[in-house]
């Protein structure tokens, strides 16, 4: 599948392909929980401030597994491509992009930055006006219509959170693409579209997590390893980690967690027992990555009275509302969510990158499986199972 040697580094003829409609294999979902097909699409050339790219390889996160069940009745439209972790190559530019060139070495990113706007000119959020996540969005912001189609042209393929990767090439709006060093190893850049940035970002970004202080972290995927490699990396004397798979606490030493909590071992709530692991006070921070609303609360609770604050970072689905009573916060506990770890992709993207190259950060714990592009329902079967942290998908 495709023209690329196979180190995947990249090397290709836009010649060949610039301005036309290319056909190639990407990965289909027609219905929720159907099982996606590999079938060949049409992908149509970018059209102003667009970028088409070959990706090179691609990975799956929860909020792929989450919009493929189809958890938000109110985001389901197909057929779709999903993805939005991945590392890719510059085929062709549209019109008025003038920062990345063919050939550029690129990370999509779910949360654009278009630099322009009153958002991104803002210190105070890294949400852009026009390109912000959205996971109702399903067509290019240009035009309102989709670069994909089928093969035979006569019906749109759907895009989905500003990137859909599981495709062999892809149109995605210049905004939400990062240009990353041509020598960076491209199999550890896919984790930066996603997982780790936010895990990372939210440490590091939106908690701000002081040398010698103490966390929990709920859920221990990919985004909560990523939170405890960030405390880590700052100094965090104590990190206690909380899942009921047993195998995360393994993977979870080497990335700093100190404690583990296993819900199923005691009838006490998570909150309790956290509470007399720290003298009765509670943690200094606490980072939900659960997706759920009896986990939230809980890692409100384990917080120290005062200032204890809590990162929202799981994917809680549709219409269910926040576990928690306003005058719980007159105790001086903060709540706060975080979008990709509130880092400003554009901008700040490239110097984290290089922290997670000069080793400030490290990835190679993260991706526990690879397998050719054409297994992804065998890829998605290990992050239903609980068997992966990333599964990296190779073209």
């Amino acid at each position: 599948m495709g023209s690329l040697e196979g180190n995947n580094n990249g090397s290709f003829n836009p010649n060949e392909t610039r301005g036309k409609v290319i056909t190639c294999k990407a990965a289909v979902v027609w219905g929720p929980k159907q099982p996606f097909v590999i079938e060949e699409i049409q992908v149509h050339p970018p059209q102003k401030l667009e970028v088409r790219i070959k990706i090179l390889y691609t990975s799956i996160c929860h909020t792929d597994l989450s919009a493929w069940k189809g958890e938000s009745e109110a985001q389901r439209i197909y057929p779709r491509i999903l993805g939005h972790e991945a590392v890719g190559i510059i085929e062709s530019v549209g019109e008025g992009v003038n920062d990345m060139q063919e050939g550029d070495k690129v990370v999509p990113i779910f949360n654009g930055e278009c630099q322009e706007c009153i958002y991104c000119e803002s210190e105070k959020t890294n949400l852009c006006e026009k390109f912000r996540v959205n996971p109702f969005k399903s067509v290019m912001h240009s035009d309102g219509k989709t670069r994909f189609t089928t093969r035979d042209g006569s019906q749109p393929i759907y895009h989905f959170l500003n990137t859909s990767t599981f495709s062999e090439y892809s149109v995605i709006d210049s905004a939400c693409l990062v240009k990353i060093d041509s020598d960076a190893p491209l199999k550890m850049m896919t984790l930066l579209s996603c997982g780790v940035s936010t895990g990372v970002g939210a440490a590091w970004n939106t908690a701000n997590v002081k040398e010698g202080s103490s966390l929990s972290i709920f859920g221990l995927g990919s985004v909560g390893l990523a939170v405890a490699e960030g405390a880590r990396a700052r100094g965090a004397s104590r990190i206690i980690g909380v899942d009921t798979n047993p195998s995360k606490f393994i993977k979870g030493v080497s990335m700093g967690v100190t404690d583990f909590i296993n819900p199923m071992d005691s009838d006490k709530p998570v909150h309790e027992i956290i509470r007399e692991m720290t003298g009765g006070k509670g943690v200094d921070y606490s980072f939900e990555c659960a997706g759920n609303l009896g986990v939230l609360r809980e890692a409100f609770l384990s917080t120290h009275d005062g200032w204890g604050l809590t990162v929202v970072l799981g994917i809680h689905p549709t219409p269910n509302m926040m576990p928690l009573h306003p005058m719980e916060l007159f105790d001086g506990r903060k709540i706060v969510a975080s979008v990709f770890g509130d880092f400003k992709g554009k901008s700040q993207l490239p110097k984290f990158a290089d922290d997670c190259i000069s080793g400030v950060v490290k990835l190679d714990g993260f991706i526990t499986h690879e397998l050719p592009f054409l297994k992804i329902n065998e890829a998605f079967d290990l992050l239903v199972k609980g068997e992966s942290l990333r599964c990296l998908l190779q073209f």
